[in-house]
């Protein structure tokens, strides 16, 4: 351990990160482990280099956005048939499995747990887990086969995702057999001088590293490779918090099989042109997503011939992706986005500090990015009603939130 404790006190001087050891002493043995061992997993060349970003104005480069070709689900007319066939036949022979990210807390909602554990207030008090569960449970029935489930858990709430689970008996499932729980990365937060911070516990202070980590998370926790044992092709990756998410929709399989490509995705039609979405398009004839924020009202308000918005397809994290796809994207970490938080931290006195403003960078990589990795993917519109009811806020912001989700549930189920 000592030697351990010398060369990590190199590391660190070298880097200029020495305070990560400051309170070292004051923890016991087993803390001391952990932090040892988190130090020794730090990419610090690349906390460097994302700190740098931290410093540099958004350049601004030349980029042509252009409209993407998409899908309508109901209007395929002939064609439906003949994807859903193709579809249902390769969910048949087992080649589509289901990941769902499951690694936030129900915070927003003013719930203390994993989100997924979240009752909304359906009459059979059933949890997202659960209603994602039946679903799937009831689309295996239907081929004949059982769905692997992948679920994405995070440092945070993994023990408490695990407890839930084998407290409701997996829900049918069986563990390690057809349903796999997996860790979301993390990365460290740093201040404005590019310190890494510690937390108030006396380890690295961890943020997840967004969405857009699941690739890569996937591929070094060995769940590429474990749906490759499975006979799985095709991986449907969804949100935990849309309780109409339909995970096996063999129309969706059977045009990315169909047109040979590696991701296809759902959208549904932005509710107004400034809704607050992130939009399907191409940048430089790369299929892309490009944020509210980025979009212009020109651009947002723009239609085609046919008196729809140019810009009107939402990207509702509803994606499927061949596993090759996966493993390749999944390779390199994708780029990092910085957001500017508050954050609770140590000092180097060993002090807690509990500010009032934000003082800390988190880094998180957005799923979509990847998207430029493939020269063509497949976009298909579906029903707003029917496949897309998400819970993020509290009842009190009166959209997305679990009294909209309930209406809209209910009416798909016909529970009234």
């Amino acid at each position: 351990m000592d030697t351990n404790l010398e060369e990590i006190k190199f590391v660190l001087k070298k880097y200029g990160q020495e305070q990560l050891l400051n309170g070292y002493e004051k923890l016991d043995e087993r803390k001391k482990k952990i932090l040892l061992e988190q130090i020794s997993s730090i990419d610090f060349e690349l906390i460097n280099q994302l700190y740098d970003t931290t410093k540099k104005t958004q350049e601004s480069h030349a980029e042509e956005v252009t409209p993407i070709e998409y899908l309508d689900k109901y209007k395929l007319g002939e064609k439906y048939k003949y994807y859903e066939n193709i579809g249902r036949n390769a969910i048949k022979e087992g080649k589509l499995a289901a990941v769902t990210m499951a690694g936030g807390q129900g915070t927003r909602l003013g719930y203390n747990g994993p989100k997924g554990t979240y009752d909304i207030g359906l009459d059979s008090h059933k949890s997202l887990f659960e209603l994602l569960c039946d679903t799937l449970k009831e689309e295996g029935k239907k081929y004949g086969v059982t769905i692997p489930w992948f679920i994405m858990t995070s440092r945070e709430n993994n023990e408490d995702t695990l407890n839930f689970f084998e407290k409701h008996k997996y829900f049918g499932y069986q563990k390690n057999k057809n349903i796999f729980f997996f860790e979301q990365g993390e990365l460290p937060m740093i201040d404005t001088e590019g310190k890494i911070l510690i937390g108030e516990d006396g380890l690295v202070k961890l943020a997840a590293d967004g969405h857009g980590g699941i690739y890569e998370s996937l591929v070094k926790t060995g769940m590429t490779e474990q749906m490759k044992h499975l006979g799985v092709e095709w991986v449907f990756i969804g949100g935990v918090d849309n309780c109409l998410v339909k995970m096996v929709d063999p129309v969706l399989m059977g045009i990315a099989i169909d047109k040979k490509v590696t991701v296809a995705c759902k959208s549904v039609v932005k509710a107004n042109p400034h809704e607050k979405v992130g939009v399907f398009c191409k940048r430089n004839g790369k299929p892309n997503v490009i944020e509210y924020s980025e979009i212009t009202d020109e651009m947002a308000e723009a239609k085609g011939d046919d008196g729809e918005l140019l810009y009107g397809e939402s990207h509702i994290l509803c994606n499927l992706f061949s596993v090759e796809a996966i493993e390749r994207m999944g390779r390199e970490p994708l780029p990092y986005h910085v957001a500017y938080k508050k954050a609770k931290y140590i000092d180097k006195d060993g002090n807690l500090v509990v500010p009032t403003s934000p003082n800390a960078y988190k880094f998180e990589a957005f799923l979509f990015d990847a998207f430029g990795e493939v020269d063509d993917m497949a976009v298909l519109r579906v029903k707003r009603e029917e496949e897309f009811a998400p819970v993020k806020n509290s009842d009190e912001k009166g959209v997305d939130c679990p009294r909209t989700a309930r209406e809209l549930y209910k009416k798909f189920y016909h529970l009234d």
